[in-house]
C-alpha cells in the first residue's frame, strides 16, 4: 500500500472481529516499526505489554473497566480486539541519558524538561503501529488506560515497574461493523487553518491553494 493512501485510511476503530487473531508476524512487524520511531538522545525509552491471549486481555479489562454493569457500546467493541499493545514510557532512561558526558545534565532535573519527551517519544511509536496495522490490513485504535487509580490497578496486576507510565493502549485486529464517531462530522481543519509560515497568523498557503486548485478532500471512508 502507497504511504499516502496508509495515512488517508487510518481511522480509529472500535469493533474487532474477536475470532481472527492478529498474525503472529503482524505483531513482530508492529513491535518491529515501533522501536524505529524518533526518540530523544535516542533514549528509546519506552516498553510495549503485548496481550494477546484472552486471560491476559480479560485481566486487563478487570482491573481497568468496571464490568460490574453492562459495557457500553465503546467498552464491548474494545474488548473485542483480539490484541491490546500498552505502551509504557520510562523517564528515568531519559533522565540517565542525559546526565551522560555528551549531554551534560548530570544533575538529572526535570526541570531541563518543559516537555515530557519521554511520553512524546512513546506516543510516536503508537502512531507507527497503527500505520502498521492499516498497511497489514487490519484496524486499530489508540486510547487511554484511564485515571490514577486504574493506572495503579493496571501496573499492579501485570507486575509492571511504578516508573513506567502507560501512555495508552492500541487495540488491534480485524475490522468489525463499527459505528463511526459522530465527532467526525466536525470535519478535518484545513491546513491553511492550522499551519503558519513565517509568523504566527500568517497562514500557510498550499502550492495547490495558492495556484487556484480545489483542496483535496479525503473520501469518507479514509477519515
Amino acid at each position: 500500500m502507497e504511504f499516502s493512501d496508509v495515512v488517508h485510511r487510518r481511522r480509529m476503530v472500535r469493533a474487532f472481529d474477536p475470532d481472527r487473531p492478529v498474525p503472529v508476524e503482524v505483531v513482530d512487524l508492529l513491535l518491529e516499526h515501533a522501536i524505529r520511531a524518533p526518540s530523544a538522545g535516542f533514549s528509546q525509552g519506552w516498553g510495549f505489554l503485548v496481550l494477546e491471549d484472552a486471560a491476559d486481555r480479560d485481566r486487563y479489562w478487570s482491573v481497568t473497566a468496571d464490568l460490574s454493569r453492562e459495557p457500553d457500546s465503546w467498552l464491548r467493541g474494545m474488548m473485542s480486539a483480539p490484541l491490546l499493545v500498552i505502551c509504557l514510557s520510562d523517564k528515568n532512561t531519559y533522565l540517565d541519558r542525559y546526565a551522560e558526558p555528551d549531554k551534560g545534565w548530570s544533575d538529572r532535573s526535570e526541570s531541563h524538561w518543559p516537555i515530557p519527551y519521554w511520553d512524546v517519544d512513546t506516543g510516536m511509536a503508537a502512531l507507527l503501529m497503527l500505520l502498521t496495522a492499516v498497511d497489514q490490513g487490519l484496524a486499530a485504535c489508540f486510547f487511554g488506560v484511564g485515571q490514577q487509580t486504574e493506572i495503579e490497578r493496571f501496573l499492579k496486576a501485570f507486575d509492571v515497574p511504578a516508573d513506567r507510565r502507560p501512555v495508552g493502549v492500541v487495540a488491534v485486529g480485524y475490522a468489525a461493523p463499527d459505528r463511526r464517531s459522530p465527532s467526525l462530522r466536525r470535519g478535518r481543519r484545513p491546513v491553511e487553518e492550522v499551519a503558519h509560515r513565517g509568523r504566527f497568523g500568517t497562514p500557510y498557503r498550499s502550492a495547490s491553494a495558492s495556484a487556484g486548485a480545489a483542496p483535496h478532500k479525503p473520501a469518507p471512508h479514509k477519515r
